[in-house]
């Protein structure tokens, strides 16, 4: 015997129950003069579609403006920043202000920033 046999030929209607009464309930409302109802209810619906796609194309414009990858004046180190905001380097935790889509070091009144250069030794006989 073959006790599979009906569960071939059944088919799963479960959600086809629930879309006819959801059709016949907005027919219903529709005809009785409540139509806007339905019209509300499938507006909210395509507002909770749409509302995602919109927010997250408006976050990336956004960080597409605001985010900043450049080097660390001090190590080189490459990483990522908020323009117009201040961060700390991950490598060398040097204090850093963004500013024109570039780091540059935040460094007290007075202080004389100097870059050094390597001179090779050469020995003079005399």
């Amino acid at each position: 015997m073959n006790n599979n046999f009906p569960k071939l030929i059944s088919i799963n209607d479960s959600g086809f129950g629930c879309l006819l009464t959801l059709i016949l309930l907005g027919l219903f409302l529709g005809s009785v003069g409540l139509g806007w109802v339905v019209n509300g209810f499938l507006i909210l619906i395509a507002f909770i579609l749409i509302a995602p796609v919109i927010a997250l194309w408006g976050l990336r414009w956004w960080l597409k403006r605001n985010l900043v990858e450049d080097q660390c004046p001090v190590c080189s180190y490459q990483f990522t920043g908020f323009n117009q905001g201040q961060c700390q380097c991950p490598n060398c935790g040097e204090p850093l202000k963004v500013e024109g889509g570039h780091f540059h070091r935040i460094t007290p009144p007075g202080t004389i920033d100097v870059d050094a250069i390597e001179v090779s030794v050469r020995q003079i006989e005399d």
